[in-house]
């Protein structure tokens, strides 16, 4: 699978709001919110690098496939 197939996403119950991936996040994609859990705030700004899902210590974001795409 391609990185471009891949779909940034999170679990917000599962984020402690520790801030690492905000700070990983090398285009500034992510922020926390009031409640101090992960949003993604600019999701086409996401290089899917991957480093945001690496430093989380909670596993609350994760890169995946798409699911709309078509099976080839």
């Amino acid at each position: 699978m391609s990185r471009e197939n891949l779909v940034l996403k999170v679990k917000p119950e599962w984020c402690k709001g520790c801030n690492i991936c905000v700070h990983f996040c090398p285009t500034n994609v992510l922020e926390l919110d009031e409640d101090n859990k992960i949003v993604i705030a600019r999701p086409d700004d996401c290089i899917k690098c991957g480093l945001c899902e690496l430093r989380c210590p909670d596993f609350a974001i994760y890169l995946e496939g798409d699911e709309n795409e078509d099976e080839k």
